[in-house]
């Protein structure tokens, strides 16, 4: 029972792993951006994985409230939603940057651009 509720926790390794493979062994500029994406995933996953407090509830104080209430953090949520800004921005660049060099080498595969670059 007590491994289930560390399940975010083994998906969050995974995932990051995976993004981290996709992004250091792959040769395909699209791919990997696509690893980043995943990788990115999982920061998220790990940030909203933290947030979670048993028993919290949302921080918003009543004037009449009792002092024993347990509030949930409210800087996760936000820091989220900075990161997947971060996240859609960096992607889009990524995504101009490869149609550029797809543009200008004819290929998005990085070891044919470093083979065009040493003839020159």
């Amino acid at each position: 029972m007590q491994l289930l509720g560390l399940y975010n926790y083994f998906v969050f390794a995974t995932l990051l792993m995976v993004g981290l493979y996709c992004v250091l062994a792959r040769t395909n500029i699209i791919k990997s951006l696509i690893g980043l994406s995943i990788f990115q995933s999982a920061v998220f996953l790990l940030y909203i994985s933290m947030d979670k407090v048993d028993g919290g509830t949302a921080p918003i104080i009543p004037s009449d409230a009792p002092p024993d209430i347990i509030y949930a953090n409210p800087l996760p949520q936000v820091l989220i939603l900075t990161a997947i800004v971060v996240g859609i921005s960096t992607t889009a660049l990524g995504l101009a940057v490869a149609v550029r060099i797809r543009e200008a080498y004819g290929t998005i595969e990085e070891d044919k651009i470093q083979e065009m670059d040493r003839e020159q």
